[in-house]
């Protein structure tokens, strides 16, 4: 399925990013229209990549990135700041699947997909950014299992003492709080 392709799905995009982001730790409290926008944010741009999962013509996950200068950037400017050429880098942006379909190799198919097409594109680094919660937190689930040791077997490594902030609202808030974002490297080539 090409880019274009996509903009079918946009509405089932968008709940499914509000769904999955409302679990911990992110605990979104999402707005479709908002959702829209970012989303055809990716399809209004020629190097931003697009995948998706589906079962049956049912979209279950999805994965995007584009290059980290095409992207916010306030959002970036933590990493050039830190020396980093964000002109060499794509932008991990975001990998969301339903709870039933975990655990069968989707999350690393998407990782995959996107490192060939950084290095299709002539990039060298990829980066993605994840939330910083408290471990204490009360709400966090009893079963939540830390996506870190997964990051970490497929060679991305956490960059310490640089960090970026970006704002939502949480499910238990008002109004839109800005949230710690730790940022992952991985060397490409």
């Amino acid at each position: 399925m090409n880019q274009s392709d996509f903009s079918h799905y946009i509405d089932d995009l968008a709940r499914l990013r509000m769904q999955v982001f409302r679990e911990w730790p992110y605990l979104y409290d999402g707005d479709e229209a908002y959702e829209r926008t970012y989303l055809r944010s990716y399809l209004n741009n020629d190097r931003a990549f697009m995948v998706g999962s589906f079962s049956a013509t049912e979209i279950v996950g999805a994965s995007t990135a584009m290059p980290l200068a095409d992207h916010d950037a306030a959002f970036a400017k933590p990493l050039q700041d830190a020396g980093y050429d964000i002109s060499r880098i794509f932008y991990f942006a975001e990998s969301v699947l339903l709870p039933q379909y975990r655990g069968g190799g989707a999350g690393r198919a998407f990782f995959t997909l996107r490192e060939k097409e950084a290095l299709r594109q002539g990039f060298d680094k990829a980066v993605f950014s994840a939330v910083i919660r408290d471990s204490d937190a009360s709400e966090k689930p009893a079963s939540y299992v830390p996506l870190d040791n997964f990051w970490q077997r497929i060679g991305f490594k956490k960059i310490k003492d640089v960090k970026t902030r970006f704002a939502w609202k949480d499910i238990d808030e008002d109004h839109e709080t800005e949230k710690p974002m730790a940022f992952w490297v991985k060397n490409l080539a």
